[in-house]
């Protein structure tokens, strides 16, 4: 019997919707490195109205099938508040992006690849930078290195096979972004360890606990920070209030207080360092689905995590301050008391920082002297819209 033909067509109903969420699960069926994730989380993170990324971007959602089978999908979309963001860094003017990239074979891939293209075209965009999935604080990048173990939380997964199917399609690797492990329950070297006793002699540091209960003010503080250290990094897109307070009740139920650390200086805040126990390790049994046993599980599970890794997806230290040896100095300091805690008081064996730039001298400097070792990278490509 001969094969259907290839058809991409935009989501454009609820069942196409569900079909976009679902491919995943028939994709890695027989991946156990593959992570699923809350079905409800993927509808909110694609939905206008539940993701206020939606409130500053345009999208369309495209399908691949062959006959009743879909064999692929991907998102193009255009976030205006990355358009605004100089061409230097990275988006920029004429610059959109496709992501929520999957797909069974190489034909659809191309496909999928040309048809969010061709809405980007349309939509007066000359650049593509991808895969973003969506936002740039989301998932962004292909993963080319670390297939062999799952992803963290807020980390994504992907096929060996799909760096080939880019490529292909016209693509270049345009930035690299790389994530460490290191072994948590070993003392750092001893001149970190020096470096951390010379900062807790210094009067004018506090390295202090966030405080929960007062949890939007800790959030705009850290806000702050973020937006003035990662300004000039490559790819940065502000995050606005609206997405912090998003976030901010996402993440809420895994925030604890003593993983999470504010450095002050002569009593201002300067630095912050996020850390996460790793939610994908419970998530992973529930197979996407709360119901009608998966929330009781997750619940218990949030009152105290007991988990084997703990990562770090955000860090800043204030730019008038990056340039100094104070700005590494805050660094390793609140490093050192996560990890005590991430041991002493939930069984965390293993660290994960990053994302990190390949290009970021600092943070790469700072995994470096604690000896942690690049775990995955990922790639965003890049390619010119004739």
């Amino acid at each position: 019997m001969a094969q259907a033909d290839l058809v991409i067509a935009p989501v454009s109903d609820k069942a196409d919707l569900k079909a976009f969420v679902d491919l995943p699960w028939a994709l890695y069926a027989d991946d156990p490195n593959w992570v699923p994730p809350l079905k409800t989380e993927v509808y909110n993170l694609l939905r206008p109205g539940k993701n206020p990324f939606h409130e500053h971007a345009e999208h369309q959602y495209f399908l691949a099938r062959r006959g009743e089978q879909v064999t692929g999908r991907i998102s193009a979309h255009i976030d205006r508040l990355a358009l605004a963001m100089s061409a230097e860094q990275g988006m920029g003017p004429g610059t959109g992006n496709f992501g929520l990239f999957e797909a069974a074979d190489e034909e659809s891939a191309a496909a999928l690849i040309a048809a969010a293209e061709d809405w980007l075209r349309e939509h007066g965009m000359r650049r593509v930078l991808g895969p973003i999935s969506l936002s740039i604080w989301e998932e962004p990048g292909l993963l080319v290195q670390g297939f062999d173990h799952a992803p963290t939380v807020m980390m994504g997964h992907g096929k060996p096979a799909y760096r080939s199917w880019v490529e292909a399609a016209g693509y270049a690797p345009v930035k690299a972004l790389n994530t460490y492990e290191l072994d948590i329950t070993q003392d750092f070297p001893p001149l970190i360890q020096r470096i951390i006793q010379s900062g807790e002699r210094n009067e004018r540091i506090r390295i202090r606990k966030v405080d929960k209960a007062r949890f939007d003010t800790e959030a705009a503080i850290i806000l702050a920070i973020l937006n003035d250290a990662w300004g000039n990094n490559w790819g940065f897109v502000p995050v606005t209030d609206h997405e912090v307070a998003h976030f901010g009740k996402q993440l809420k139920p895994i925030v604890f207080e003593d993983l999470i650390r504010i450095a002050e200086l002569d009593g201002e805040p300067v630095a912050f360092m996020m850390t996460l126990p790793d939610l994908n390790e419970a998530l992973k049994p529930l197979n996407g689905a709360l119901y009608p046993f998966g929330w009781a599980k997750l619940l218990w599970w949030l009152r105290k995590p007991r988990c084997r890794t703990m990562r770090v997806p955000l860090m800043g230290v204030v730019q008038r301050l990056q340039s100094s040896r104070l700005a590494s100095q805050l660094a390793f300091m609140m490093i050192e008391y996560i990890r005590r805690d991430a041991t002493a008081h939930y069984g965390a064996t293993r660290g994960e920082i990053g994302w990190v730039l390949d290009d970021n001298q600092g943070m790469n400097a700072i995994a470096d002297a604690i000896e942690s070792k690049i775990n995955k990278s990922y790639l965003i490509f890049e390619k010119a819209l004739a």
